[in-house]
């Protein structure tokens, strides 16, 4: 497997699917202005800091640098992009009247790392390490968020996680500080470093994310950012790109009634689920149908959409539990099969961590069943 970053990692975790169309796949996301705007802020922080002895450039230096190095993907307008580009050179003219007057050489800027977890490679880019006056050493990463962040922010950041992991491993010293310092306002928002739960927590994410990607485990799921730069091949939103393609045109078509209208029959139909419940019921299997041979989660109306989903039922099979709690001295805890006393016990200290273990390997998906979720559909700006 090729080396995994936090983006890769990151992005996995929102979206297996989007993570497979990107990194697999090899599909190019759209230029987003806010991408060119923070990389262009990023290559001049790290311009400033990046200097073989002191003092640091200039702000003329500095703001020629930027004006050379400014990046214009992605901006919708010629009007929106200068009003981004006088907004970049205020807050390189804070962050040089800032940083100027007290310069400290950085350990680091930009360093680049491979190190590895049991096996998976973990790469990336560190914006800038600074030595503390404690010994310790001090992680740096630039953001170019809208808002400052919150201690619940800081103390969750995956990313300080692995850079704290990451710089750790490569100068065998300990890490005395997170940051994140927030470019628009020039502010540093910073931490305690992570301890050792939360560092092998993060190491057993990394682990779980590799094993998932090499056994090819890409499911769709929806997050805040949907829909993605991909949406055409989404089972959530690849039904409104079908009739784009001409051989497709008729793709709506079902026995008696097309996808679209089915769900506007479906929503209308909800209301009157009492007196029209047969009606409805027909309705629903139209729409299941079409997902199931179309392979789609989501129909879409012209006012309304569906999202179809296949939900399991968890449970255990009593002969497999009774054989593991007699041998166990346990299955007098339960004494009948009650799932519910079944969850106690795996949540129970007392109980020996193997034996709680095995019971949690026992759970099965023991029955599923087809539902539809309706919702109106708002026009996106």
């Amino acid at each position: 497997m090729n080396p995994l970053s936090y983006t890769q990692i990151s992005m996995y975790q929102a979206c297996p699917l989007q993570y497979k169309l990107q990194y697999v796949d090899g599909l190019k996301p759209k230029d987003k202005w806010y991408f060119s705007f923070g990389s262009t802020l990023h290559l001049c922080a790290e311009y400033f800091f990046k200097v073989r002895v002191p003092p640091p450039p200039s702000l003329n230096e500095l703001l020629d640098f930027y004006e050379s190095n400014w990046l214009s993907e992605g901006y919708e307008s010629v009007e929106e992009e200068a009003k981004y580009r006088a907004y970049g050179r205020e807050i390189l003219a804070k962050f040089w009247q800032i940083h100027s007057a007290d310069f400290r050489m950085p350990l680091a800027v930009e360093q680049i790392f491979y190190i590895d977890i049991e096996g998976v490679k973990l790469r990336g880019y560190i914006d800038r390490v600074d030595k503390l006056n404690s010994g310790g050493l001090s992680i740096v990463d630039y953001k170019t968020n809208q808002g400052l962040f919150t201690r619940e922010d800081l103390e969750e950041n995956l990313q300080l996680t692995l850079y704290q992991l990451a710089v750790e491993q490569i100068w065998q010293l300990p890490v005395g500080r997170l940051t994140l310092y927030h470019l628009r306002s020039n502010t540093p928002c910073s931490c305690q470093p992570r301890n050792e739960l939360q560092l092998e927590a993060a190491r057993r994410l990394v682990l779980e994310v590799a094993e998932s990607i090499a056994q090819e485990r890409f499911p769709a799921i929806e997050n805040q950012y949907c829909p993605c730069d991909f949406p055409e091949h989404c089972p959530y939103y690849r039904q409104q790109y079908i009739a784009a393609k001409p051989e497709l045109a008729q793709q709506g078509i079902l026995p008696g009634l097309a996808a679209t209208e089915a769900v506007e029959d479906y929503v209308s139909l909800q209301a009157q689920i009492k007196e029209l419940k047969s009606q409805l019921e027909e309705v629903k299997q139209i729409i299941i149908d079409f997902c199931q041979t179309e392979g789609l989660n989501r129909v879409f109306g012209r006012e309304h959409a569906v999202t179809y989903k296949l939900v399991e039922k968890a449970g255990f099979n009593e002969d497999e539990v009774r054989a593991l709690l007699e041998s166990s001295g346990l299955w007098n805890r339960v004494l009948s099969f009650d799932s519910a006393k079944l969850e106690q016990l795996i949540t129970n200290d007392e109980v020996a961590q193997d034996i709680r273990e095995k019971l949690k390997a026992l759970k099965r998906v023991i029955a599923t069943s087809p539902r539809l979720w309706p919702r109106r559909l708002v026009e996106e700006e």
